[in-house]
């Protein structure tokens, strides 16, 4: 359910983020969703005790911060710049990366089907993107960044809700982007009108209630178990994208989505069964 709702509240999010764009710069709509988020979570969280705030692992709270940052600018403005459903369909590559990182980071075994796995949704990449066409961009690359970003980001999410609270990891993830993100809206900064306004309130809202959702449903299950239902913010977003813009996602964007959650899933599934030997073989031989 946590997780459901998480969909809903992210797909809302990227309605706004275009609607907010609209008037002003991206990089001002990011200042003014982590500062509008602040002026909503604080209070709440403030009034039921400091310990909300604590942090046990500072490191990770900043590093999360830094790389939050990078996949949201990426992913902002990869919204404003091509269509709703393509951007939603590149998010589904993340657990690629995830795989991917943990090869080169930390130096984990990727056996032959995990290899075939991440070929395949290469694959499904390549269906969208269609290199050569015009819809390789810049919009494309800086989604496929965000995807990257939030894979690491992910990953950070799950280690951090061993020890510290859903709402603590929120909580600072939008008040450390705000010094982040202030200097760059300065340089570009303009007055939002009334109506963008309401979207950026609601853009702050739904930002919100989505992360502590999303970080809630993390606490509560394995990844393993969520991730088949991120899928259904492709035809959520494309159904509200073509309801308030207009924007009918093509065929390929479909089918390459498709290709790459097949893979997604596959792999998620095969880390699922790995962990679960891992921990079986530990019970029977015991402590070292």
């Amino acid at each position: 359910i946590y997780m459901l709702l998480a969909m809903f509240f992210f797909t809302g999010m990227s309605i706004f983020i275009r609607k907010s764009s609209e008037q002003l710069h991206i990089m001002e709509v990011i200042f003014l969703r982590n500062l509008l988020a602040c002026i909503i979570i604080v209070p709440i969280l403030g009034s039921s005790g400091l310990h909300n705030f604590k942090m046990r692992e500072p490191k990770l709270f900043f590093f999360r911060a830094i790389v939050g940052s990078i996949g949201m600018i990426a992913g902002f403005i990869a919204f404003t710049l091509i269509p709703l459903a393509q951007a939603t369909a590149i998010s589904f590559t993340t657990p690629i990366f995830v795989t991917i990182g943990a090869a080169l980071v930390l130096g984990e075994v990727i056996k032959l089907r995990r290899i075939i796995a991440i070929i395949i949704g290469f694959l499904g990449m390549l269906i969208i993107v269609q290199p050569g066409s015009d819809a390789l961009s810049i919009g494309v690359s800086l989604a496929f960044i965000s995807a990257a970003a939030h894979s690491v980001n992910g990953l950070l999410v799950k280690k951090m809700t061993a020890k510290e609270s859903a709402n603590a990891i929120v909580a600072w993830m939008v008040i450390l982007i705000v010094p982040i993100t202030i200097v760059p809206a300065i340089l570009v900064w303009e007055w939002p009108g009334p109506e963008t306004w309401i979207y950026l309130w609601l853009l702050a809202i739904f930002g919100t209630l989505g992360h502590l959702s999303f970080t809630r449903a993390f606490a509560l299950a394995e990844i393993t178990s969520l991730q088949p239902l991120e899928f259904i913010k492709l035809p959520m977003t494309a159904l509200v994208a073509w309801l308030i813009f207009s924007e009918l996602p093509g065929y390929w964007t479909w089918v390459g989505g498709i290709v790459i959650f097949s893979s997604t899933i596959y792999i998620t599934q095969r880390e699922a069964k790995l962990n679960r030997s891992t921990v079986s073989s530990t019970n029977i031989l015991g402590p070292k």
